[in-house]
């Protein structure tokens, strides 16, 4: 299941930097616990998915999962072994912009210890830092 938006106003986006920290959606609001970055970056959908697919198989349907981030952006390559120019690339995947405090997953209705372990098989699929979170 490809995480991507229905419609997007442009196809192609700029860059863009990282810059602060996570003013909106920056706690646990919907599960007990939650795994925030601590870094800012790009999290692919597939990467999304393959987090869910890893957390799921872990809880076996005993808690819930939240997945707080969407991949809205869209990010471009140009084929290996090609001349300059030519202009901007295809759209290669789509990406979630995650800036330092940003919660990615929240569980519910498992222990801490369970949550602990759910989380550690988490974020080594990450390409950012993150740590676990309670909620307050």
């Amino acid at each position: 299941m490809a995480l991507m938006p229905k419609r997007v106003k442009h196809r192609k986006s700029q860059r863009g930097r990282i810059r602060g920290s996570a003013t909106r959606g920056n706690r646990v609001v919907f599960g007990e616990f939650g795994l925030q970055s601590t870094e800012g970056g790009w999290i692919s959908a597939a990467t999304i998915e393959a987090g869910r697919i890893a957390a799921q198989q872990y809880i076996r349907g005993e808690g819930k999962l939240y997945i707080r981030i969407f991949p809205h952006k869209s990010i471009t390559s140009i084929p290996l072994e090609t001349r300059m120019g030519k202009g901007k690339g295809e759209p290669d995947y789509w990406a979630a912009t995650v800036r330092p405090g940003t919660v990615l997953y929240e569980l519910t209705g498992v222990s801490e210890e369970a949550a602990k372990v759910c989380f550690a098989r988490l974020a080594h699929k990450m390409p950012v830092r993150v740590r676990m979170i309670k909620r307050k």
